[in-house]
């Protein structure tokens, strides 16, 4: 498996590999706190420079790819989602750190990315995408399910959250011989 970072677009949404000239851009996106509550950093206010940094960086070094998302027909950032936990030796990697602005939750800019991400990663020869997410983030879970998403199981106490609390992790998966079904589900939606 073969992980490269390129820009993904659709009629819904395109996906561009974050670069520095994205950082202005997204500042204003991040002020709502409601995206944050369980997430290992926050990106509001005085946070979102070290949130940057650190997806830069960790993009840079090959450990994760992120993504601006962006509204295909205004061209307007809306959000943000990556690739993680790239493991090409075991042909396997995460969707995570995805968010939008308000919005553009609970309508086509989700399946449209899912659908981009989980094309791509197949493509460059994935057997297993995973994705997951805070037991008390009932909205994401719906949506992995919704998707076709397997969910595998919970990790209790898995990630100290950036306001002290523990995260208790809700895993899921989509295997490659899963990827059609869960694909003709996407194409339906978007």
């Amino acid at each position: 498996m073969q992980i490269i970072p390129r820009i993904l677009e659709n009629q819904i949404v395109r996906l561009e590999p974050l670069t520095e000239a994205h950082r202005e851009e997204m500042r204003p996106l991040t002020d709502d706190m409601s995206m944050w509550p369980q997430t290992t950093m926050r990106a509001d206010g005085a946070h979102f420079d070290p949130w940057f940094d650190k997806m830069r960086s960790e993009t840079e070094s090959g450990r994760q790819i992120s993504h601006l998302v962006r509204d295909a027909s205004t061209q307007k950032a809306i959000g943000h989602s990556a690739y993680l936990s790239l493991a090409p030796e075991h042909k396997r990697l995460e969707i995570g750190w995805t968010w939008y602005v308000a919005d553009k939750r609970g309508g086509k800019t989700n399946p449209a990315c899912k659908y981009l991400l989980l094309s791509n990663a197949f493509k460059m020869g994935a057997e297993r995408v995973e994705l997951r997410t805070s037991l008390i983030n009932k909205r994401s879970q719906a949506a992995m399910k919704k998707m076709g998403a397997k969910q595998e199981g919970i990790l209790r106490h898995h990630i100290l959250a950036w306001s002290g609390d523990w995260r208790d992790t809700v895993y899921f998966s989509i295997l490659s011989s899963e990827w059609p079904e869960v694909k003709a589900g996407l194409e339906a939606r978007t």
